[in-house]
């Protein structure tokens, strides 16, 4: 049986991914600090018998004790949400930095795929003007961590994923990311002020899921992108609205710091045999519905 340690497990991604490899058949240790992540995430999962959950950070001394045999390790532990990540910054840097070295040595002492996710760029949420990133230095001591990884750990079967822009059921409204403002803002019947109309790589959480879980059960190394066509801000907003029946989009003026480059699924596609399959309008109308009763609950 394979042992899959994921941390930031209580996270958007990191909590589909638990869910996914449950339901191969894997046994899963989930660990998260809660700082951005939420129990009610993985609250399903608790009661499985081949699931475990430790509330603990990546970057404090025996996290990562008494695991047994570890066959991979899916290392999440940063947010994806760029307010989260704002709002966190010296505790997201501590984890992107010494948790990925923890988890690294717990890789290399079992000889453990590693999977290591991070961010590809700078994410957004564009609402009345204000514009939130995520902490820079998070990004660059990410892309760094690469290299080291690569070079400190040469027997370490190590690969580094790049998602893109992730959407689907568990995303919160009110995250900073910016799929997640525009199914909020159309199902709170709220103008979409877009000061960048232009184009992004989205991609609807399950295939992103069956991505990532593809590269843990292979060899590929390097980096990777994860996303999937590209498709117009505009167009997802228009979509959300429609299919909320409430809400508006407006444009402001192009920002050119906004432009994001598409990502590359060479590497998916030739080496992994994956890419991504399901349709925008059907992707947003499975969020639309998670959200309309997270927004009834959170408001």
């Amino acid at each position: 049986m394979n042992h899959i340690v994921v941390t930031g497990a209580a996270g958007f991604l990191g909590s589909h991914l638990c869910r996914a490899r449950l339901a191969r058949g894997d046994r899963v240790t989930a660990i998260d600090n809660l700082s951005t992540g939420r129990i009610a995430a993985v609250a399903d999962l608790t009661a499985h018998p081949r699931f475990s959950l430790r509330i603990a950070d990546t970057a404090d001394i025996g996290t990562f004790a008494d695991l047994g045999t570890v066959t991979h390790i899916a290392h999440l532990a940063c947010p994806g949400s760029p307010l989260a990540a704002a709002r966190v910054t010296t505790a997201t840097l501590r984890s992107a930095v010494t948790g990925t070295l923890a988890a690294l040595d717990v890789a290399a002492a079992h000889d453990a795929r590693f999977v290591l996710v991070t961010g590809c760029g700078p994410h957004q949420i564009e609402s009345g003007g204000i514009r939130e990133r995520a902490a820079p230095c998070v990004q660059k001591a990410a892309h760094l961590l690469m290299e080291t990884a690569t070079r400190n750990f040469p027997d370490t079967r190590i690969a580094i994923v790049r998602p893109f822009e992730v959407y689907g059921p568990q995303l919160r409204p009110g995250d900073g990311r910016l799929t997640a403002h525009l199914c909020a803002a159309a199902l709170r019947d709220q103008t979409i002020n877009l000061t960048d109309p232009g184009f992004r790589s989205f991609v609807y959480i399950a295939d992103a899921t069956e991505c990532l879980s593809a590269i843990l059960d292979s060899d590929i190394s390097g980096p990777i992108d994860l996303g999937g066509p590209s498709a117009s801000i505009a167009d997802f907003g228009r979509t959300a609205c429609e299919l909320a029946g409430t809400g508006w989009v407006e444009f402001a003026p192009v920002d050119p710091a906004t432009i994001i480059r598409p990502p590359d699924l060479t590497r998916t596609r030739a080496e992994l045999g994956w890419y991504p399959t399901t349709a925008l309008p059907v992707g947003i109308h499975h969020t639309l519905d998670w959200m309309r009763s997270a927004l009834r609950t959170c408001g």
